[in-house]
């Protein structure tokens, strides 16, 4: 049965469907004052057996319990519970509760209900409900009240909560992943995409190696007190293989924000470190590998990525879809020319992007299909390829081309911000020092 949290006049309690019993005692009972020192020495602790304590359960059953005071209870929301059931639950009628579930959904989709949301009730010293509000996380709360105590039509107020944010600093070293050091570090992991998307072109984040640590200053944002998401990371550092790279973010007055390292150079290249945000490489780039559906020794010139089946494939730079169709080796694959020189290869697709097709043109980042095990593949992967004036290299290896760096009074701001934003920024000795 559910429990109807109480709270009346600041106290706290249970509100629970029990009966109350009164016992009454006989006020013809004497009271006896004694002390040790006086009683006989043959007296006995228990009253002389002619006196019984007699309770008229009778007359305990005939009086009414006094009424309740004006009192607030509360429902909190559990999975397959529906808007109007927690209102009938209340103990509004079903044509009420029907009425307020429609008042409601102007605001607010009473799908969207969830587990732990809280549903509020002030009942009057009649036990009748005379308001209800739906408390929303992360947006604010939904009031309904009686027009008139007797009345059965309710006025709805949605009650938005304020939106605050403050600036908060990440620290942390890697043990195992990213997504564990920011866990460690006592934060929400859903920022590890953007960390990874800020340094995605100079960290290789599949090879990342223990020791290695970052740390970030960014908007923790909230609706009332419930937290909803960070903002854009404002700064960040992190050191990989005992090179550290860092980033502050820039937003120019046309609106183009990017992120630049500490002499305005942008952190964006030509190319991404991997087309895939979260995988791990199988398989390297090598002129003799044995292959495990040929069983022969034969030239791997690709990266292989091990992932799911539908995993977003992204193209790795700007440029021109020159084939998208099927091979007999290569499955369902891709080829992108980036220029004159530059071309890459996506392999073993389960399929392709919606639209695309030879002659799209695609940027940094756009997804053009998803991981799959077609053609001579014995599991779910992406062999990915650059293809460099007519000669395959290693894409781990590839060398990237850096955009032009700020120039002017777009450098001379973004210096202002830099120097605001470092102080925040963590050093490995600082890191050190907190553990």
């Amino acid at each position: 049965m559910r429990k109807l949290r109480a709270a009346g006049a600041r106290l706290g309690g249970v509100l629970r469907a029990s009966r109350t019993y009164y016992a009454v005692v006989p006020l013809a009972i004497p009271v006896l004052f004694f002390s040790l020192a006086d009683r006989p020495a043959t007296s006995s602790l228990m009253p002389p057996p002619s006196t019984r304590l007699e309770l008229d359960f009778v007359a305990a059953e005939s009086q009414t319990p006094p009424p309740l005071p004006n009192h607030v209870a509360y429902l909190t929301v559990e999975k397959g519970d529906t808007l109007d059931v927690l209102l009938e639950a209340s103990g509004l009628a079903r044509k009420e509760a029907n009425q307020l579930v429609a008042d409601f959904s102007k605001t607010f989709n009473p799908r969207s209900l969830r587990p732990g949301q809280i549903l509020r009730y002030d009942r009057d010293a009649e036990d009748r409900t005379q308001a209800v509000e739906l408390l929303v996380n992360g947006w604010g709360s939904l009031r309904a009240t009686r027009t008139a105590p007797d009345s059965e039509t309710f006025e709805v107020e949605a009650i938005e909560a304020p939106h605050t944010s403050q600036e908060i600093v990440i620290s942390s070293e890697v043990e195992s992943s990213v997504w564990e050091a920011v866990v460690r570090a006592g934060e929400d992991p859903r920022i590890v995409a953007d960390l990874i998307e800020v340094f995605q072109w100079d960290v290789d984040f599949f090879r990342l190696q223990r020791g290695d640590w970052f740390t970030l200053v960014a908007e923790k944002r909230f609706v009332g007190p419930d937290f909803v998401g960070y903002g854009p990371i404002l700064a960040a550092r992190f050191e990989h293989r005992g090179e550290l790279y860092e980033a502050f973010r820039f937003e120019s007055k046309a609106g183009f924000s990017g992120y630049y390292t500490r002499n305005g150079t942008p952190v964006r290249k030509q190319f991404l470190k991997s087309p895939l945000k979260f995988s791990r490489v199988t398989s390297q780039f090598t002129h003799r590998r044995f292959h495990p559906v040929l069983k022969t020794y034969r030239p791997h010139l690709g990266v292989d990525y091990g992932a799911p089946t539908g995993t977003p494939v992204m193209s790795t730079a700007d440029g021109v879809v020159t084939f998208a169709g099927k091979g007999r080796g290569e499955g369902n694959w891709i080829r992108i020319r980036h220029s004159s020189r530059t071309e890459t290869a996506y392999l073993h697709l389960s399929r392709f992007a919606k639209g695309l097709k030879k002659g799209s043109k695609v940027q940094q980042g756009d997804v053009i299909g998803y991981v799959g095990s077609t053609g001579l593949s014995t599991a779910p992967h992406l062999d990915y390829r650059v293809r460099e004036s007519g000669k395959w290299i290693d894409p781990l290896k590839l060398r990237s081309v850096t955009p032009d760096p700020l120039k002017g009074t777009a450098l001379a701001n973004f210096h202002a911000a830099v120097e605001a934003r470092l102080p925040r920024l963590s050093t490995r000795e600082q890191l050190v020092a907190a553990r």
